[in-house]
């Protein structure tokens, strides 16, 4: 309980709403631009660098209750941004001084945890076919002859590789271009000291 409570800390609670909004604005941008992007999780993944895998959860929580009130589609995928935050949260503990390494790192493993479980939601939720650019992906590549499962997992693999990627590089870059009196105050945050 302690643990949990400094992860709460002033600091970490303050910034949540900002990494909400980070959030909101990259969904926003995506699907008024209909990319088959996500861009919603660039908050998660910078609150969870720095501040550890609650933090990042609650953020996650609270961005798809915000933008689920605009987009229904994103309360399916709720359980997704709370992978986003433990997955990134407990790798940023690994104090990998190498930034190149550690942004190839937090990409492969967040690739493979998210493309994994919204092919799961995706197939059961929504049957194949999510109303974003990666449904429109998938159901060209079913239309083509292959099959629903390889479709949904081709799809949402190669939007999940570059939104990931933008995702994670984004967030290092707001992590590494912060001050180290402000980075120190989060639990993670000496991790990202010049």
């Amino acid at each position: 309980m302690k643990s949990l409570k400094n992860d709460f800390s002033l600091m970490s609670s303050l910034l949540i709403p900002v990494a909400v909004a980070i959030n909101f604005t990259g969904s926003f941008i995506a699907s008024s631009l209909k990319l088959p992007l996500f861009l919603d999780a660039i908050g998660t993944v910078f609150i969870s660098l720095i501040a550890g895998p609650w933090v990042g959860s609650v953020t996650a929580v609270i961005t798809s209750i915000a933008t689920g009130g605009f987009n229904p589609v994103n309360l399916a995928f709720l359980p997704v941004g709370i992978l986003i935050a433990v997955v990134i949260g407990n790798l940023t503990k690994l104090k990998i001084k190498n930034i190149v390494v550690k942004i190839i790192l937090l990409i492969l493993a967040l690739t493979i945890t998210t493309v994994v479980a919204n092919t799961v939601i995706t197939l059961l939720v929504y049957k194949g076919i999510t109303p974003d650019g990666t449904g429109v992906v998938a159901s060209t590549l079913i239309k083509l002859g292959f099959g629903e499962v390889f479709s949904v997992i081709a799809a949402t693999f190669v939007s999940e590789i570059m939104d990931k990627s933008l995702t994670i590089i984004i967030a290092v870059l707001i992590a590494k271009s912060m001050s180290d009196r402000y980075l120190i105050k989060f639990k993670y945050g000496e991790n990202y000291i010049k």
